[in-house]
This record gives C-alpha cells, sequence and structure tokens, in this order.
C-alpha cells in the first residue's frame, strides 16, 4: 500500500479542530491504520491547540501527515519562531502544559523544527507497521490471512451439524468468516462497502443463473 505524504491549509480556531479530526480518520482510514486514529486525533488536537493558546487564534496554519518509515508523522506549521511548545508536569495544578504532556505520552518521539518563516511541531506514533507498505496485523486480519489459505488450497472450511443447534453454530461461524474478511480489506486500504457490493451482486447472479436447482 503506497501512503501518500498529505497535507492541509487551516486557520488555528477551537471550531477548526472537529474538522482536522474527521479529516484524519478518514485519510487513516484510507490508509488501513484504523489502530492508530484515536492516538493520532489526541495529538493533532493538541498541537493545533497549542498553536490557538501560544500563538493566538486566527493563525495560518498547515497540517501536514506523512509516514517515516513504519511511524505516523504529524506536524503543525505555524509563523510564530518564539512561541516554542513547553512540556510541563500534567498535574490539577498545572495551568499550561498538559497538551504537551498528552502528546508526550502518547506518541512514540516529538520535537520542534525552526526555520526560516515558520516553526514545525511534530510527534511521530507506532502504527504496528512491519514495514512502510504493509498493514497492520490485527487479529481478524491474521485469521483472514489463514482462511484465504485454505480457500487457495481448495480445503472445505465448515461443515453444519445436524440439527438446528448444528446449523446455528455454522451459521455463527460464517459470520465470523465474512467479518474476518472485511477486516482483511479494510486493512489492505479496499472499500469494504463496494467489496460487499460487489459480492452481493455477484450472489444475485449466481443464484439466478441456478433457478430453482439451488
Amino acid at each position: 500500500m503506497t501512503r501518500k505524504p498529505w497535507d492541509l491549509a487551516f486557520t488555528a480556531e477551537p471550531t477548526e479542530v472537529a474538522a482536522l479530526r474527521r479529516i484524519m480518520r478518514l485519510h487513516l482510514g484510507i490508509w488501513g491504520l484504523p489502530e492508530v486514529v484515536d492516538d493520532a486525533q489526541l495529538c493533532m488536537s493538541e498541537l493545533v491547540s497549542n498553536v490557538i493558546t501560544h500563538v493566538g487564534p486566527g493563525t495560518p496554519a498547515t497540517l501536514a501527515v506523512s509516514m517515516n518509515g513504519v511511524h505516523l508523522r504529524i506536524e503543525i506549521h505555524d509563523p510564530d519562531t518564539r512561541a516554542l511548545p513547553t512540556l510541563l508536569d500534567a498535574n490539577v495544578g498545572a495551568e499550561g502544559g498538559r497538551g504537551m504532556a498528552l502528546v508526550d505520552a502518547v506518541a512514540a518521539r516529538w520535537g520542534v523544527q525552526l526555520r526560516l518563516d515558520r516553526k514545525v511541531t511534530w510527534c511521530e506514533l507506532a502504527t504496528g507497521l512491519a514495514s512502510p507498505n504493509g498493514h497492520t496485523e490485527g487479529p481478524g486480519v491474521r485469521r483472514a490471512e489463514a482462511l484465504l489459505a485454505c480457500y487457495s488450497g481448495a480445503k472445505p472450511l465448515l461443515r453444519p451439524g445436524p440439527g438446528r443447534v448444528g446449523r446455528a453454530a455454522a451459521e455463527e461461524s460464517v459470520i465470523t468468516v465474512i467479518t474476518d474478511f472485511l477486516h482483511w480489506l479494510r486493512a489492505h486500504g479496499c472499500d469494504v462497502d463496494e467489496a460487499l457490493d460487489r459480492a452481493q451482486t455477484r450472489y444475485d447472479a449466481e443464484l439466478g443463473s441456478c433457478g430453482d436447482g439451488v
């Protein structure tokens, strides 16, 4: 899977944070990284809030997201090279610094780069990827991989047992198989809804071609 870097210019306002969180979720879903969404949204929100608080509302800024090896890199660019993020103890009495303490707790690493015309505050999150172009190995994905191997070898997978209970157990197993394959499709960046539509269309066509003999 190719995960191309992307960036988005925005105005640092509290009302913009929710939209940025939705965009982050959308892109990471396309990238097959659903397990990283919550941490990525948290870190991005805190970095943006840091700009709003210490540089000022209305500041023109840019969100840039990319892969650095197997880590997800999130950058917030702003034009103020003087207001640097500060990491303070996130205790109850602290008036500031809690945001960067959260980023420090969640991210694998973070830092600040000063350039001639802007400041770049960044953090990197572990993704669980085995390689930059690979996919995360959730349990559903691993089971689907094993099932794919069975299918390629033309091995029978499931047989319903006798009676209503056996049939219900087999049906539940089939539903589990379908769920695992949906995990596999999403992990590989496929459109799950489109795959379901195609499967339904193919099933209907095959059912129709068989007629009453099914």
